[in-house]
């Protein structure tokens, strides 16, 4: 249809059909669909998508063209009708509407009764005989058009109308009558030529044009360029808009106008949902100023409407297959349906909605699976804070922070994760409130109810833990004054104490100073084995839908987990093994980091008098030995009181993957991470640990590094101090041996991380085979009753530049994604959250690459190292473990360049399982 600008629906024939949504937008397209098939809409037309793009591109002015198809769609329009702009006798009115080609509900602008003067007022009281409905069109239209046309401003009229109401002594818009009504339009005029300084325009030409202009300025107001970035919505060229015979549901107690479900949108019921009014427009329904009536009573006040209504649910839900949300208005009445679209809903509603749709007959299971936003999915297994309650009190977040972990939670404030332990240990619901966490405050986010931070970003410590756990977690709130002295954090005026009660939204970012409910999810009540799962039809639904899942997907998903209880967990979630078990995290529990802190203490020594040793000689070598024998005795005193705690944590893990791979990362974090920082906590330490500050201090300033993300960490540490390394592997493989001894499979895989050359790869796999071989002697056995694979984290740029080098000393690569981003881009994780935003709004990088991987940066090296390592060896395994392997749009790029799998926290296992599955059927599509 080549240049065609404007199509026309109406008399039971459409130009449009429900496949054009891109050009004629989701609300035209399915205007045209419903004509087509027989649903009572009235008649009008739409003017494309692309006419906006050519409007905005034309400075704002109505491309070449537009004018002339315009009169001609008029006066089509008025044929169908039988009646005319501006005939006072016969008078046409229209709405103008917006509609993308994705929903964007109240976001662009809207004008009724388009086409209303002085003289067609008179006409419609002579036709309809109520002088009270035409004046009432007449003032919304002015009100409507006035604000959304010409910039009035929206409470400027409210103002006036409710000094009429007043004057009245009502409360209702109905309880005034044709005189204050009349009043209400003078008042209207003169408060438009006010703020204008124009006559309020006549001619129903003009309206219209004026008004299709706003609608395509509406595009780009602020509330819809926001909604666009949260919606994640993306490469649309504009609105289209709607020209459409308006209705009228306020021709007194035969008309009204209501908004309906076909389905339950929160819950996902089979039960006609929505609310009406009688002798009402549409924006009443929606304002507030009268309670509109539940839909089912419709059935007793107006029962043959009701059930046309029934009928027209029934045909549009098996038309489009999918749970519709439609608009209606009664006239006198007669029926009219204002537009249909598949419904937004609650996670809950969507699983539920497309499972029960699959048992039906009305979709198939791949379809199903297609539809739910995988993004979506983590809100059916965290806490809620309960909407009602929140509503009730008439609470109002005293800031917004990041979402970083999905959840709600409610408890005392903390300040230490020393008292998070200590008030949780005597049943107290706390909420730890940190500037920043770190790896020593572990034991008291497992703790806490929840996580606040004023610092970091969505990949920040308090976020990527707090996800593992499956902990709710808002960080970044940067307007928090948090005072560790005075145990207090003040926000906006308001403060809130050590022990006062708070509340955090993880789905969110919400932070209330105040007390709210909280609601357990059903589902993870059931994986715990604390509700029967047949009690509860969420899990049922969600059940089956995650066996649609699997049926599609051929990634495999594993889990983020660090305890026998976070892999438990993740299992029942459906991971299929641990892509990343950091060992680091066992350390710092009370028992072992004092261990731990004995070995760091003399590790730095030892060290330095090896490296001493090497280049010494005769009597000057022989001193060194004697030097070199008191701390060596106690480094490997500490490593073997280390041994036995690793080795317990190991079997646990072994135990309840029950035969999966369990990947474990040898020792990472540089050093300087497990000491105090602040002087209480290094007194404490030389106290417990009977040394004095002084050497304590000495160890912290002799760790100190400018930059220690770049500095002594990974296998760096390993080559430095090849004794952790072999510490480590022991406990790994004598844990596998005793669990395997048990009778329960076993399948061990020891990660090298921070690799960047073949070289530091080979050192660490040769004290990895040669404890393994120690073991062996020690046990008098010829090799181990399982395998062993030993690869590495290609994590550093380099290492993906080399990955076919370093491939020849590895059994598998997975992808640190979190820290090759960091380096690949040169962004701190914890400090770049201050401009990435500003960066995503400017079109910099399209979405912040800590949490969507950049796939033309980032992803380029993945790929390369990909294609690289398995240039080298076909079969090698690869994988990912940063936070990306449990976002969809990262899952999707991982299953197209051939990766064996994903890992993630323990609640986005779900997430990446849907987002896999919905990556084959797009690939196949």
């Amino acid at each position: 249809m080549g240049n065609k600008m404007i199509y026309f629906f109406g008399g039971g024939n459409a130009e449009g059909s429900a496949s054009m949504r891109d050009l004629l937008g989701g609300k035209g397209a399915n205007l045209a669909e419903m004509t087509s098939i027989g649903i009572p809409v009235p008649p009008g037309f739409t003017i494309t998508t692309e006419v906006c793009r050519q409007y905005h591109e034309n400075g704002n002015a109505f491309p070449p063209g537009l004018n002339e198809e315009l009169t001609v769609n008029i006066e089509k329009l008025q044929l169908t009708m039988g009646s005319c702009f501006g005939d006072p006798d016969s008078p046409l009115l229209v709405s103008v509407r917006s509609g993308a080609a994705r929903s964007m509900p109240g976001m662009m602008d809207t004008v009724l009764n388009l086409g209303i003067n002085p003289a067609v007022v008179e006409g419609l009281i002579r036709k309809t005989g109520d002088r009270r409905f035409a004046l009432d069109v007449y003032r919304r239209f002015i009100q409507m058009f006035g604000d959304v046309v010409m910039g009035v401003p929206h409470h400027e009229f409210e103002k006036v109308l409710d000094e009429a109401k007043e004057a009245k002594h009502v409360t209702l818009d109905t309880g005034l009558d044709a005189d204050d009504l009349a009043d209400v339009v003078d008042r209207y005029i003169t408060l438009y030529e006010r703020y204008t300084g124009e006559t309020f325009p006549t001619d129903p030409r003009t309206q219209l044009n004026k008004s299709i202009e706003a609608v395509f300025r509406s595009w780009d107001n602020p509330r819809a360029i926001k909604y666009r970035q949260l919606n994640d919505i993306k490469g649309l060229i504009g609105t289209a808009v709607n020209v459409q015979t308006m209705v009228f549901g306020n021709l007194g107690e035969t008309s009204g106008t209501g908004v309906a479900f076909t389905r339950d949108p929160a819950t996902g019921i089979n039960d006609f949902y929505g609310e009406y009014l009688m002798n009402a427009q549409g924006e009443d329904v929606v304002a507030g100023i009268r309670t509109p009536h539940p839909i089912a009573t419709l059935a007793d006040a107006h029962p043959g409407i009701y059930a046309e209504l029934m009928n027209i649910r029934e045909t549009l839900e098996k038309h489009y297959t999918d749970m519709q949300d439609l608009e209606f208005t009664i006239q006198e009445g007669k029926l009219y349906i204002l537009q249909t679209r598949t419904g937004k809903r609650t996670i809950f509603s969507w699983i539920r909605t497309q499972v029960e749709m699959v048992e039906e007959g009305l979709i198939d299971e791949r379809t199903a699976v297609d539809r739910v936003p995988a993004a979506e999915l983590g809100k059916l297994f965290a806490p809620i804070l309960d909407p009602e309650d929140i509503r009730k009190k008439g609470l109002k977040p005293v800031t917004i922070g990041l979402n970083a972990s999905p959840g709600g939670a409610c408890g005392k404030v903390v300040f230490t994760a020393e008292d998070a332990e200590a008030w949780a240990a005597k049943g107290e619901k706390v909420i730890l409130v940190r500037i920043e966490t770190s790896p020593e405050d572990i034991g008291g986010m497992h703790a806490s109810q929840g996580i606040l931070t004023s610092r970091g970003g969505m990949t920040s410590h308090a976020a990527v833990v707090a996800r593992g756990m499956g902990c709710p977690c808002v960080s970044g709130a940067g307007e928090l004054k948090i005072n560790y002295a005075k145990q207090h954090v003040e926000c906006n005026g308001r403060i809130a104490r050590q022990g006062d009660i708070i509340a955090i939204d993880g789905f969110t970012g919400c932070v209330f100073f105040d007390p709210v409910t909280v609601k357990p999810s059903e589902i993870v009540q059931v994986l715990r084995h604390e509700l029967d799962p047949e009690k509860s039809k969420l899990y049922h639904d969600y059940s089956t839908f995650m066996q649609f899942v699997d049926s599609i997907r051929t990634l495999k998903v594993r889990t983020n987990a660090d305890t026998p209880t976070d892999a438990a967990i993740a299992v029942r979630f459906g991971a299929e093994g641990i892509g990343l078990c950091r060992t680091e995290h066992m350390f710092f529990e009370s028992n072992r980091i004092i261990a731990f802190r004995r070995l760091i203490l003399v590790a730095e020594k030892v060290k330095q008098l090896r490296t001493r040793l090497e280049n010494a000689s005769g009597s000057a070598r022989e001193e060194l030995i004697r030097e070199l024998k008191s701390p060596l005795a106690q480094y490997t005193q500490a490593l073997t009181e280390l041994l036995p705690l690793q080795r317990s944590d190991f079997v646990g893990i072994f135990q309840a993957l029950n035969g999966l791979p369990a990947t474990i990362r040898t020792l990472d974090p540089p050093l300087h991470e497990f000491l105090p920082q602040d002087l209480d906590g290094q007194k404490e330490m030389a106290a417990t640990m009977g040394v004095s500050i002084e050497q304590i201090q000495a160890t912290i300033s002799s760790l100190h590094e400018f930059n220690p993300m770049l500095g002594h960490r990974g296998c760096r540490l390993g080559i430095s101090y090849p004794e952790v390394t072999a510490m480590q592997v022991r406990a790994i493989i004598e844990a596998a041996l005793e669990v395997h001894s048990q009778g329960i499979p076993v399948n061990p895989e020891i990660m090298i991380p921070l690799v960047g050359t073949r070289k530091e790869l080979q050192l660490q796999r040769d004290i990895t085979e040669r404890e393994i071989n120690h073991i062996l002697n020690e046990k008098q056995l010829t090799s181990l009753p399982f395998h062993v694979a030993i690869g590495t984290m290609i994590e550093v740029p380099r290492a993906a530049l080399t990955a076919d080098e370093i491939a020849h000393s590895a059994d598998f690569f997975s992808f640190g994604t979190n820290d090759l981003t960091q380096m690949t881009c040169g962004f701190s994780r914890d400090d770049a959250g201050k401009f990435l935003g500003e960066y995503v709004s400017s079109t910099i990088y399209e979405y912040d690459p800590f949490q969507v991987l950049d796939q033309t940066g980032v992803g380029q090296l993945v790929r390369m190292a990909v294609e690289k390592g398995r240039s080298v060896k076909p079969k090698l395994k690869l994988g990912i473990c940063g936070e990306h392997g449990g976002e969809p749009k990262s899952v999707e790029f991982c299953h197209s360049i051939g990766l064996d799998y994903v890992s993630c926290s323990p609640y986005r296992v779900p997430i990446a399982r849907l987002a896999a599955a919905q990556a084959v059927i797009k690939m196949e599509s």
